[in-house]
């Protein structure tokens, strides 16, 4: 998904995040954004947005808030939409960077663009046989003996240990050994 959003804290109605760029008397600012304050996988060290670019995320794989990924559902290109999210599917106990511990968030969210991955979150979810949102080599050597096997193409163990480090060697971009979700969505011909 491609959108622009505005994130405010509930309490105080303050803006803690936002992708716009902003009007004042005429001229355009660019508000600056803190990468701690948006939802998901991006947060981290301070970063000045990109001149009020819109951002791509990917509804469903953690990428974002549970409030996000629950509120979004549904949601079509060019609809605006409200989301008023609780601290239990926001940023919880602990709070985020500019964003307290037990914080409600409103965000005003614009849905710009949708497009369809190479990969389906259920193939991800398929081969993800412990649940934890990255890839294993076993977990991927695993899936491609089940495509095999279904197909009805010979197993062969070499092959498919050059095809796992193939695949790793293209797609474990923080080279951790896993292939996250977000690493997971390029596509490959093998998978």
């Amino acid at each position: 998904m491609l959108v622009h959003y505005e994130g405010y804290l509930e309490k105080d109605g303050s803006l803690f995040h936002s992708t716009k760029s902003e009007l004042i008397d005429g001229v355009g600012v660019v508000i600056e954004v803190i990468r701690e304050g948006f939802p998901g996988a991006w947060q981290g060290s301070s970063h000045k947005h990109n001149n009020g670019q819109p951002i791509w995320f990917t509804l469903g794989i953690l990428e974002a808030l549970k409030g996000w990924d629950q509120g979004l559902k549904g949601m079509c290109v060019g609809e605006k939409r409200k989301l008023i999210i609780p601290p239990a599917l926001g940023y919880g106990k602990e709070g985020k960077g500019k964003i307290p511990p037990e914080s409600t968030l409103i965000f005003n969210i614009d849905l710009l663009e949708i497009r369809n991955g190479p990969r389906s979150h259920e193939s991800f979810q398929e081969m993800d046989l412990n649940d934890d949102w990255k890839l294993s080599k076993h977990e991927v050597k695993v899936y491609l003996k089940k495509e095999f096997e279904k197909h009805g193409a010979v197993v062969n163990e070499s092959h498919h240990d050059a095809l796992v480090e193939d695949i790793f060697d293209k797609e474990d971009e923080d080279k951790d050994g896993f292939i996250s979700a977000r690493e997971f969505t390029y596509v490959h011909d093998e998978l």
